[in-house]
């Protein structure tokens, strides 16, 4: 890039900084292109992504002496998104755009991947062998291999391996969701870092179950009576009288 275009570059970003009130950092290390198409698609005109250089980000927050706290969050491969909504909003907006692309070696599977039974349009040759490899039972049928039987290749919390992301590949299933790796927003002076932004995922909501569930038990266990756990209560208190019922009742005087 040259001395002009860079030139324009900062300004063009400058301008976008200048006209949105709110400014987020994407880290897009690794990120697939088609993806990121998708979710900027998806966003429409609320929300605005600019994929940039971090030169000339570093250049164009330094016009802003309030955007200089935004430095130290900028990675390597950085995307920029703009917005007028409310920070919470853009946030909760974007974290649930996950489009589905095709897993690799190594990636954690989510939820369990299911190959169903039935046609493919993969010619019969070496390839059957490598269905073998990853326990999908298959046939030929009209000059096509067939998966005879609807087939569980990995289950939540499992390793995709690279045989198996080959097949997955091949069969055209996309089976793994990736969303934007925002590392910091900017609104109104304040910067919200990931740490704060994972409170208002699924993450957050997760940790609310565990500690309800964890409490629940906990008073339970104590006997310490609640809305909750009353209906826990009265049926342990009713077990026992009946039990204690019926040992009495087996005893001989």
């Amino acid at each position: 890039m040259v001395k002009e275009e860079k030139i324009k570059a900062v300004e063009e970003l400058r301008q976008l900084m200048n006209s949105y009130r709110v400014i987020g950092i994407i880290d897009i290390f690794k990120l697939p292109t088609a993806p990121l198409q998708e979710i900027k698609s998806n966003l429409k005109e609320d929300i605005k992504i600019k994929v940039v250089k971090k030169s000339i980000l570093l250049h164009a927050i330094k016009s802003r002496e309030d955007l200089s706290v935004l430095e130290k969050y900028i990675p390597k491969q950085p995307a920029v998104f703009f917005t007028n909504l409310d920070w919470c909003k853009a946030y909760t907006k974007i974290s649930k755009l996950r489009p589905k692309v095709f897993a690799k070696e190594g990636d954690v599977v989510a939820e369990e991947i299911l190959v169903k039974t039935g046609a493919t349009n993969l010619q019969p040759g070496p390839v059957i062998s490598e269905f073998a490899k990853v326990k999908i039972p298959v046939g030929t049928e009209g000059g096509k291999i067939s998966i005879k039987k609807d087939t569980v290749v990995a289950k939540a919390g499992d390793k995709i391996s690279k045989d198996l992301a080959s097949i997955l590949r091949k069969l055209g299933i996309k089976s793994v969701n990736i969303g934007l790796n925002v590392l910091a927003i900017f609104d109104g002076g304040m910067v919200y870092t990931k740490d704060v932004l994972d409170l208002l995922g699924e993450k957050y909501l997760q940790k609310i179950q565990d500690g309800f569930n964890k409490a629940l038990n906990l008073s339970i266990a104590i006997e310490y009576p609640t809305r909750h756990n009353i209906g826990y209560l009265i049926s342990r208190y009713y077990q026992n009288a009946k039990f204690i019922e019926n040992m009495i009742g087996g005893v001989k005087v």
